[in-house]
């Protein structure tokens, strides 16, 4: 049994970063395996406040190191149901960081946690010490849980053994959740978790949309709703539509305002660019709009080279994290790329033209069949040049202009000059001139690198010009 150690607990700490220079251990995160579970159980197979520890103590680990680091909390309580199990593992966010000298960032696999030189000045050598404590915060916070234990796993192997378990339980939460959609509901849910770290986030998930972290899902909203009605998780009418293919709707713009202090008035679901969802820094994923090829890439954490538009992932969720509004940026959960709703406003699927190969491989069950080889991925293309000549070989939607699914609707023109210069003319001149004006669509692509409605624009510029007729 470790010393018992008076930790400074608060929420004032909540959103503390510990830097480099006072980094004692570094747990998971982009360098080592990380995971959280929360698990429900029977009364009689949990064992009150236990800490159990499996591979090296605290006190054992090299000053400076990051190690591999897993923590699984089992609960017990009459209301304890499986569907509030994410909802109790999401509450590590912050409970964890109440604690001053620890950082906790991410969420499920994600990970990433830091302990401060500040906590081994106060003699804290064990993690039972920081635990037993974490213990009593959540059953302070959350009264329906009457029993809780925590094993702590640090043992290299076991953390991946554990994590593999824990994986299976998040894609058994997750597919239960593929199969409720907007239309099955007659109420949204609204959650504030991350506003310590982002306070102008107002995140709504509903069947269709998840979270952004993607450790919620409805089904989650509507346990934590329901048990505690005062908490972070409430209710969102589905009411008063204003637009149902971009998803806006009057209660959720109310919703918006309230939550965010007035930030924002307008609030919709299932657009990039107006008015978009608020992205919190949580987010398992970034979407990035690309002007040069009218095209949406997407990329994951684990993704760490540049994406097309010369920026990592790191850059771009600096950007757009922190309960931002920001047009042409949005974060988002894994398991909205299985959404029949997912970016609908926007041409969804049609619209994407990037993302890493794991992460294609990881949602092409979500990925329409036609556009699975239309999308490009680092192996084909890793600047903006080398994506528009992917996209104009595979005749990509954002070529000629993407016809959204929804509504039929035609949303975008297709690409086009912002102006014909007199390289370009005479590009198309000598290109007319070696065909003898046997206009071949894909020789233009491959010989000049012109979609057909850019060669379409430069001869109608010809013809003004009065060179063709």
């Amino acid at each position: 049994m470790a010393e018992e150690i008076q930790l400074d607990i608060s929420p004032m700490y909540e959103g503390e970063r510990i830097r480099k220079e006072d980094l004692w251990v570094e747990l998971g995160g982009p360098k080592a395996d990380g995971f959280e579970l929360t698990l429900a159980a029977s009364m009689d197979e949990v064992q009150d406040g236990k800490v159990t520890i499996i591979g090296p103590d605290l006190k054992d680990v090299k000053e400076g190191s990051t190690i591999p680091f897993g923590m699984i909390f089992k609960v017990a309580g009459e209301k304890i149901e499986k569907d509030l199990e994410s909802i109790i593992e999401r509450r590590n966010h912050a409970l964890l960081s109440y604690i001053s000298g620890l950082m906790h960032l991410n969420q499920r696999y994600d990970i990433w946690m830091r302990i401060g030189k500040g906590l081994a000045k106060k003699g804290v050598t064990s993690w039972e010490q920081i635990f037993k404590p974490v213990v009593t915060l959540y059953k302070a916070e959350m009264p329906f849980i009457e029993k809780m234990e925590v094993t702590i796993v640090t043992d290299p192997a076991k953390v991946k053994e554990e994590l593999a378990k824990a994986m299976a339980v998040y894609q058994a939460r997750d597919s239960r959740a593929k199969g409720l959609h907007d239309e099955d509901v007659d109420v949204f849910y609204g959650c504030t978790l991350c506003q310590a770290f982002a306070p102008t986030s107002a995140c709504v998930v509903t069947p269709d949309r998840p979270s952004l972290c993607g450790a919620i899902t409805w089904f989650d909203g509507r346990a934590a709703a329901k048990v505690d009605p005062e908490g972070p998780q409430f209710p969102i009418p589905k009411s008063g539509c204003v637009d149902a293919v971009a998803g806006e709707y009057g209660p959720i713009n109310e919703m918006a305002e309230k939550r965010s202090g007035g930030e924002y008035t307008v609030m919709k679901l299932y657009t990039f660019f107006d008015a978009p969802h608020t992205s919190c820094g949580c987010f398992e994923t970034i979407g990035f709009y690309m002007p040069e090829v009218d095209g949406i890439g997407v990329a994951d954490r684990d993704f760490k080279g540049a994406t097309p538009n010369g920026l990592p992932f790191s850059t771009m969720a600096g950007q757009t994290g922190g309960g931002k509004q920001v047009v042409g940026f949005l974060g988002m959960g894994i398991l909205y790329y299985f959404s029949s709703k997912f970016l609908q406003a926007d041409g969804g699927w049609r619209r994407i033209v990037w993302m890493p190969k794991k992460l294609k491989e990881r949602v092409k069950e979500g990925i329409p069949a036609d556009m699975m080889d239309k999308i490009a991925t680092e192996d084909d293309a890793t600047d903006l040049d080398s994506l528009k000549k992917f996209l104009l070989k595979v005749d990509h939607p954002v070529v000629g202009g993407v016809v959204r699914a929804v509504d039929g609707k035609k949303i975008t023109e297709g690409w086009k000059f912002d102006e014909v210069t007199d390289e370009q003319k005479e590009a198309v001149i000598a290109f007319i001139e070696k065909t003898g004006g046997d206009i071949d669509t894909e020789a233009v692509k491959a010989d000049l690198g012109m979609s057909e409605g850019q060669f379409m624009q430069v001869v109608e510029a010809l013809q003004a010009d009065g060179v063709l007729e």
